[in-house]
């Protein structure tokens, strides 16, 4: 039994470093980003006519609340239309595609040169719809917006003329900010944690010279990149990170223009949110293997590597975030968690926390009004560790299904003091039965913790309060998605 303890003591204390060398990862892009402020890279003053031209493409599947707010914003961008072209890539199943033509002849008559595109099958999921597009363009450019986001009037005045400056420019790509932040508290969570990344992170690696990636829209590629990295590829389901290294990997550089923002939406519904970080859990997950080799065997820095490991593993980290919550309550039992040497590793996690409040006060005045909603954003984050660790071990395994799960779209329109929720609507998945017996385990580790060890209390309460919460939370929403009239199903 002693040698058990042990071995369990010695699996627990190793996955603590790795996760401390994680959370210290942030500190290195606090460090980097604190150097680097004041050093925002200037576009050229450009004429018309050395500007680059440019193919926007819009990826679309069974969008049709948002569809027509996007196109109605690329319409007005203000660029030279001989050197704008628009293609919708639409594999969408329902009446999407009526909307799409109607939209497009609209703003073709108005003098706009957009194509609808209409493949025979859905292969590939939105890489194979990017994919099939760039065969169809000849621009020097290429740009991604989902279909629920908004970009501003100005966008490629702003961002096109970077690709002037230096000819090793891959990528630029703009900040996502949300239009819909208010609608709830997993919105505003979810605002707390897309901040940090774009207000800090995004700078850092960007003006670090450290492997970053696209956001998968509000970015704008070198055609010449994509034909040199290989082209859009469906072998993971994060298609941007995934051409992202392959593209630095191969010399290429990428630029982050933080005071180009573009809004768009984030789930307001806890099962579209989870169905989101789980396809974002599997597809890095997959990156991670497919690159990580690569990336050790290339001649970039050290820390250039590190970091690379790290962004990719970001997910990769989250099943042993749930195994030091599985085996604490056996350490207890044991006496073998009080004689591990984890106080040097604890303050790590200082890092992680300390970035997401600089990401606030970056972009808001209001900041610590906002910051608030740590705790919510805390326990949600918690609470997905079971259904994102699912994710991650089948990419790592090679197991489950590759299908790209779409977040569905839930447009949100404000008349007067009613809300009108346009949605699809999504059941949850067997997970949240997971979810509800981690949380009943963490309620036996918290008695546990109560008599045996009383410093961990906090710890365990944590995971009673989020595996608990948020399946209750996710079956409550879908009730109420699922008995409210005009709900749809994708």
């Amino acid at each position: 039994m002693d040698i058990l303890a042990a071995a369990l003591g010695g699996v627990y204390f190793a996955a603590a470093l790795i996760l401390a060398a994680y959370s210290g990862s942030f500190f290195v892009l606090l460090v980097i980003y604190l150097r680097n402020r004041e050093h925002a890279p200037e576009a050229p003053q450009v004429s018309d006519d050395d500007l680059l031209s440019i193919t926007l493409q819009l990826p679309v599947y069974n969008e049709q609340h948002v569809i027509d707010r996007l196109i109605d914003a690329i319409g007005v961008l203000d660029y030279p239309r001989d050197k704008l072209h628009v293609q919708i890539l639409d594999d969408s199943t329902d009446s999407t595609t009526g909307i799409v033509r109607r939209k497009a002849a609209e703003w073709r008559a108005k003098g706009l040169r957009i194509d609808l595109l209409r493949r025979p099958g859905r292969e590939g999921y939105k890489a194979g719809a990017l994919a099939y597009g760039l065969a169809r363009t000849t621009s020097d450019c290429v740009g991604v917006f989902d279909a629920d986001f908004v970009p501003p009037p100005d966008f490629l005045r702003r961002v096109m003329p970077h690709f002037n400056a230096r000819p090793d420019i891959a990528l630029v790509q703009a900040r996502l900010t949300h239009l819909n932040m208010d609608y709830n508290w997993l919105t505003r969570a979810q605002a707390l944690a897309i901040d940090q990344h774009f207000a800090i992170e995004q700078v850092a690696r960007s003006r670090g010279g450290l492997p970053m990636s696209m956001n998968g829209t509000g970015g704008i590629w070198r055609r010449d990149v994509l034909s040199d990295a290989g082209n859009w590829s469906s072998d993971t389901l994060t298609e941007d990170l995934d051409l992202s290294y392959r593209a630095f990997l191969k010399g290429w550089r990428f630029r982050y223009v933080v005071d180009v923002a573009v809004p768009g939406e984030v789930p307001p519904h806890l099962t579209a949110y989870k169905v989101q970080q789980a396809r974002w859990a599997k597809g890095s997950t997959q990156c991670l293997k497919k690159h990580a080799l690569p990336l050790l065997r290339s001649d970039l820095s050290p820390l250039q590597k590190f970091m690379g490991l790290l962004h990719l593993g970001q997910y990769a980290v989250q099943p042993l975030i749930l195994l030091l919550f599985v085996l604490t309550p056996v350490l207890i039992l044991t006496n073998t968690l009080t004689r591990l040497p984890l106080g040097p590793l604890g303050i790590m996690g200082i890092a992680p926390v300390a970035v997401l409040t600089l990401g606030q006060i970056e972009l808001h005045d209001n900041w610590a009004r906002r910051a608030l909603y740590f705790p919510v954003l805390l326990l949600v984050t918690t609470g997905l560790l079971f259904s994102n660790s699912r994710a991650v071990i089948e990419a790592l395994t090679g197991t489950g299904d590759n299908v790209f799960k779409r977040t569905p779209k839930f447009r949100v329109v404000r008349r007067g003091d009613t809300i009108i929720e346009q949605r699809y609507a999504i059941r949850p998945d067997w997970t949240v039965a997971g979810e509800l017996l981690l949380g009943l385990y963490a309620l036996a580790g918290l008695i546990v913790t109560i008599a045996r060890f009383p410093q961990m209390v906090m710890y365990m309460a944590m995971y009673v309060l989020s595996f608990g919460s948020l399946a209750v939370w996710s079956l409550w929403q879908t009730w109420r998605l699922f008995h409210r009239a005009g709900t749809q199903h994708p």
